[in-house]
């Protein structure tokens, strides 16, 4: 997901997409712990999606 996309976005969606991608992450990394995923590079960029929606949540409430 990129910046613009994100700021397309209504605050409520980026909130719900920003608690979605949170409990997708958490999975993940709950799943790599019992068993190596196919794609361990999915946690990087679900971090880095994570970080995109923090600061946008951040920037919006400051406005």
């Amino acid at each position: 997901m990129t910046t613009a996309e994100l700021k397309k976005m209504s605050t409520e969606e980026v909130g719900t997409r920003y608690q979605s991608i949170k409990t997708e992450l958490f999975d993940l990394k709950r799943k790599h712990r019992l068993s190596p995923l196919e794609n361990p590079m999915r946690i990087a960029a679900l971090r880095k999606d994570v970080a995109r929606f923090a600061t946008e949540m951040t920037q919006r409430s400051k406005n």
